[in-house]
């Protein structure tokens, strides 16, 4: 029996990086709403009272990038100085540029040396998907989503008004013979008000936020997954947490690509996704290695399914592809890689065009993962597929 304990961990809307992504996506959402045909690859750092945005964009659209980057503080809930952003009092610049011509000649169709449209970058990318949660992604990053997700909605909710928009949440998930069992701990670290005027001191206070946490956030969402728990949490294993946000730390888009995905569960090819526009395979191509990956689980031809991707720029077809399935597989790896190849579209043009990535919709994938999630918005989460699947193999039976 071989027994181990996974542990992945993600960051609320209001964690600085986490607030980059958000806005690098904003912006490129505006970009695409405008002219679906817009390049973008949009940076943004934020740090105390400023936020610098920068990168490429060809486009015939116009962006306020200001009013975008102050909105999208306000929705996230940095609306006051005490929370280590002020969206009234933010100094925002913007630094953006042209995108490379030598870069566009390659994407663009029938710019460069080759008629198609290329990719628009070298890389790798990876998917994946298993049956451990019914959205079919691994169970501990599932989790770690839900927590950070349900202190926003308590947030914004006003169930608990104390709380402020920087979080972080850590699961540890205990396996025998790959599938969970039990979850062994869970860590929380979560920005508060200063609620010292209404407590003791800072351990009575301390004591206040621990039991309304694990109350109505941690307990909630545990209780959810139907696994036996440990009542073994940490929660602000500080003490404290009132000086948050981009004042105590500062953010940059891209810095959180393991949360994006998988919690470390799979490889990651290393290509951030906020604020490129489906162009940038680092993005769209990984979107569709999720897709492949999800239907094939779905259609119940594998139990775990990891898929990877490489390009060079400028170039159609990728350099590599491959479907793994860890001897969970009805089939050898070797023909379910054949049979993706015959029934997805594995080209950028091809890609965008399924999953229809030309329309804004990014700015909701900046927080609690790109993957696993349930909106008609994410297109690469849809098992639409899974009859094709299944037809093509028997057919070749």
């Amino acid at each position: 029996m071989n027994k181990y304990t996974f542990t992945s961990e993600s960051v609320s809307e209001g964690h600085p990086d986490k607030v980059c992504d958000a806005i690098s996506d904003a912006i490129l959402d505006e970009y695409l709403n405008q002219d679906a045909n817009s390049r973008v690859a949009c940076e943004t750092l934020v740090t105390t009272g400023t936020v610098f945005v920068s990168g490429e964009v060809t486009s015939t659209g116009t962006v306020d990038v200001p009013i975008i980057v102050k909105k999208t503080l306000n929705d996230i809930g940095y609306n006051d100085q005490a929370y280590g952003m002020d969206e009234k009092n933010v100094k925002v610049i913007s630094m953006l540029d042209k995108q490379s011509p030598e870069i566009a000649q390659g994407v663009n169709e029938g710019s460069g040396l080759h008629e198609e449209q290329g990719a628009g970058d070298q890389g790798l990318m990876f998917g994946f998907a298993c049956n451990e949660t019914k959205e079919l992604m691994p169970l501990p990053i599932h989790l770690s989503h839900r927590l950070v997700e349900k202190m926003t909605g308590h947030r914004k909710s006003g169930k608990i008004p104390w709380l402020r928009p920087d979080s972080k949440s850590q699961v540890s998930v205990a396996y025998e013979d790959d599938k969970p069992i039990s979850i062994v701990k869970v860590v929380i670290a979560t920005q508060h008000d200063d609620m010292l005027d209404k407590f003791e001191n800072e351990s009575e206070e301390h004591k206040f936020v621990e039991k309304e946490i694990i109350d109505h956030v941690i307990k909630p969402v545990l209780d959810e997954s139907s696994l036996p728990y440990k009542d073994d949490f940490i929660v602000n294993g500080t003490g404290r947490f009132v000086f948050g946000g981009p004042e105590a730390d500062t953010g940059l888009t891209g810095r959180k690509i393991i949360v994006d995905t998988y919690g470390g569960y799979a490889p990651h090819g290393g290509g951030a996704f906020s604020g490129k526009d489906p162009s940038k395979v680092d993005r769209s191509a990984a979107y569709m290695a999720r897709y492949i990956a999800k239907n094939i689980v779905a259609a119940k031809l594998a139990n775990k399914c990891e898929v990877q991707f490489s390009y060079s720029i400028g170039i159609a077809d990728p350099t590599s592809f491959y479907v793994k399935t860890f001897g969970t597989g009805t089939m050898s790896d070797e023909k379910l890689t054949q049979l993706a190849q015959s029934v997805f579209p594995l080209k950028p043009a091809g890609i965008i065009e399924h999953l229809k990535l030309k329309y804004p919709r990014y700015r909701q994938t900046a927080a609690y993962g790109h993957f696993g999630r349930e909106d008609e918005l994410f297109t690469w989460e849809q098992t639409d597929m899974v009859d094709k699947l299944q037809s093509t193999v028997n057919e070749r039976k």
